[in-house]
């Protein structure tokens, strides 16, 4: 639990962060990164950034259709881990995102990832009645269901967020609310609190950045 409470820690910093840097042009670039060595034609050697990026993932939709990071190319999204039985924060946190799903719905550029946490009852006919009742057209939005291994793995090592099964918690589990913003190279852009109003606001303010870049 004291790791948990780090990794929290570290997190809010990088929402601090963002924050700091939304009045940029071009949005900062998060996670570990990596200078490389390469040479160009001539043999001239210059050195390049390799930055962290989403690994390659297979999950089973809301449509029980097995999907991977293929159907996110030249996409940017926003991903974010949630339950369907939660009545803490993730309400909040769909009811915040869904408006700026209104907002880019005809965005062919911009798409949605919801990650189940509960691996034990959230099969895709739940998830699929969840995505009807939030009123979603599933094709932009993807609900997806995986392995506790592979769901949770994902969420701390390339998306930096924190989920856990905790018998104290009110549902079972603890998880944070984050919602993120990935660009088209599968690079994480922007972490946001998915509960508060003026951080989804600044998620809005950013994706638009994000589009105007290109990236």
């Amino acid at each position: 639990m004291k790791q948990i409470r780090s990794t929290i820690l570290l997190l809010v910093i990088s929402v601090i962060m963002v924050a700091c840097n939304s009045g940029n042009k071009t949005l900062p670039i998060y996670g570990e990164r990596e200078a490389v060595i390469t040479k160009d034609k001539a043999g001239i050697e210059r050195v390049d950034t390799l930055y962290q990026t989403i690994p390659n993932f297979s999950f089973l939709n809301q449509d029980s259709v097995m999907i991977t990071q293929d159907l996110f190319k030249g996409k940017v999204y926003v991903a974010d881990f949630f339950f369907t039985s939660c009545t803490t924060i993730c309400p909040a946190m769909h009811r915040n995102l869904k408006e700026i799903y209104e907002d880019y719905k005809s965005n062919p550029e911009v798409m949605y990832l919801s990650h189940s946490i509960d691996f034990k009852y959230d099969k895709p006919s739940v998830l699929k009645n969840y995505a009807t009742k939030l009123g979603v057209d599933t094709k932009k939005w993807q609900f997806v269901y995986g392995s506790k291994d592979d769901i949770y793995k994902l969420a701390e090592k390339s998306y930096l967020t924190v989920v856990a099964e905790d018998n104290d918690s009110p549902d079972g589990y603890m998880h944070q609310g984050w919602l993120v913003l990935i660009d088209k190279q599968k690079r994480m852009r922007g972490a946001y609190d998915g509960t508060k109003t003026e951080q989804v606001a600044m998620l809005k303010k950013d994706l638009a950045t994000l589009l105007a870049e290109g990236n």
